[in-house]
């Protein structure tokens, strides 16, 4: 009986560049790959959801060079899908829309290697939707031509009838024409469009750093624009439908300083708002100096105490990591009330299944000790090897006795350079702990640093403020969603500027 093949290389259109475009197949296939191969146009987070083992290599073509030949990037997909490996081929767009897919199947199919087709959203309409342009609208264009500026040498297509494509009506969508925008206008003129026919051209499409130009068909050859750019030509650029450009950190860098495993959440609320983010973490999680033994002990004992105080999400993650060690859930705490510093340690708390009981209206460790009841009572601290005494200081004043229990350790990270050098050319940094402050500073030296400097809360701007930096920002309510309001009000207005 003949099995069916198992399939080993695919064919992964990334789409135009927004990540959060790529299909939810193409990121299935990609987070058990064992080989990317991708090009220049794929972005570089999108390769983050491949295993960290998986290896990654680039065949990344540019506007006259190539660093691997077509031919040679056909024969590494035969060479590594007949190993038997998980390859997944990553293209900017669709693979088979100028992408040169259908090339690279036709090598696998010819070689007897099994594969599979994952379609990507084209830049062809993605890109014109960023821009507020419908490539159909009724009462204005019925119909769409999606046609290619350059043949692969770079040259302008000898076979396209550009004058014949002008006749058909409807709109026109250009795709890798920018090096030949004025003999294409010339000849859709030639074809009867007129100079006054509206386009619009758009650079970097749906990424954080996307441009749009609104020009004519006239004016198209003289207007300043650069690769890669698709360009829409027809009544449809004439309208405006501007939603992408127009959010409120649209066009601005922000620099997150965060451990990367906590960064998410914050690097998402800034993108959705239109800021480019440079993820530079300062700052890496790692165990208890005693391999967390303490805090086994303390989690099997923890129906003995009156409350448990957390004051990080770390710290709920660490003691429920280890209460599940000793086989036991949330249901070991009856009886024991829960405090939490903030809504960021309460949400943690009720993904492992309770609800804090105490959460004060200022997210700080004095005020959790003021809504504090009067002791005497028992208290366990988990929390970092590091941090201020504020709190257990307070509630021992308060009249509890209170066990602190080193939960994990923050040491400092070793971001790269690239990051660095991105983070120098930012518009804000941001800081959500004094130990982002202290390490951000100690990895990037005396500077230059982003001129707006925003910080979560008192306690770090008060660090930031010793070291030498002037904050611009403090949250006024001290969780991320605070953060975030606050560099809209300083970044925001002065996008309109």
């Amino acid at each position: 009986m003949a099995y069916p093949r198992t399939v080993t290389v695919y064919l992964v259109g990334a789409g135009p560049g927004d990540p959060g475009l790529l299909t939810v197949r193409g990121a299935e296939v990609l987070r058990r790959a064992e080989v990317v191969v991708y090009d220049r146009l794929s972005v570089a987070t999108l390769l983050d959801l491949a295993p960290p083992g998986a290896e990654r290599i680039s065949v990344g073509k540019a506007p006259g060079q190539a660093s691997l030949p077509q031919e040679e990037t056909n024969a590494l997909l035969v060479e590594r899908g007949k190993a038997g490996q998980e390859v997944v081929r990553l293209k900017g767009g669709d693979p088979f829309v100028f992408a040169r897919g259908g090339e690279e199947a036709a090598a696998l199919l010819h070689a007897g290697v099994a594969f599979e087709v994952v379609p990507g959203i084209t830049s062809a309409l993605a890109v014109p939707a960023y821009a507020g342009v419908p490539v159909t609208q009724r009462g204005v264009s019925t119909s769409f031509t999606v046609v290619t500026g350059r043949e692969g040498s770079g040259d302008l297509p000898i076979r396209t009838d550009w004058e014949a494509i002008a006749r058909v009506g409807g709109t026109i969508v250009v795709l890798m024409g920018v090096a030949h925008r004025a003999e294409i206008a010339e000849r859709l003129m030639a074809g009867g469009l007129a100079a006054d026919t509206p386009v619009t051209a758009v650079t970097w499409g749906t990424r954080p750093e996307q441009r749009t130009h609104r020009t004519t068909l006239g004016g198209l050859g003289a207007t300043p624009v650069e690769a890669p750019a698709t360009m829409v030509v027809g009544a449809v650029a004439g309208l405006d439908l501007r939603w992408f450009e127009d959010r409120p950190l649209f066009g601005r860098t922000v620099v997150v300083t965060r451990a990367r495993e906590q960064a998410s959440d914050l690097v998402e609320r800034l993108r959705h708002l239109g800021a480019e983010t440079v993820e530079l973490p300062v700052i890496e999680i790692g165990e208890a100096a005693d391999g967390g033994a303490a805090l086994t002990a303390a989690a099997g004992e923890v129906g003995g105490y009156d409350w448990l105080a957390f004051t990080s999400a770390n710290a709920v993650e660490r003691f429920f990591a280890a209460l599940g060690a000793l086989g036991r859930d949330a249901r070991a705490l009856a009886g024991v009330a829960v405090a939490a510093i903030g809504p960021g340690t309460a949400a943690a708390l009720a993904r492992s299944g309770v609800q804090a009981d105490l959460v004060p209206g200022r997210f700080v460790a004095e005020a959790v000790v003021e809504a504090f009841p009067a002791g005497p009572g028992r208290v366990l601290l988990p929390r970092a090897a590091v941090a201020r005494d504020a709190l257990p200081e307070g509630l021992s004043a308060k009249g509890f006795t209170v066990d602190v229990v080193e939960a994990y350790r923050t040491t400092l990270a070793q971001p790269s350079p690239t990051a660095l050098a991105a983070a120098r050319r930012a518009d804000a940094v941001t800081f959500t702990s004094s130990s982002t402050v202290s390490n951000y500073l100690e990895v990037a030296g005396e500077g230059p640093h982003p001129p707006v400097v925003a910080c979560i809360g008192p306690v770090t701007a008060e660090t930031a403020r010793a070291a030498g930096l002037s904050v611009t920002v403090e949250a006024a309510e001290h969780t991320i969603g605070g953060l975030v309001a606050a560099l809209v009000g300083a970044l925001g207005p002065q996008l309109a500027c």
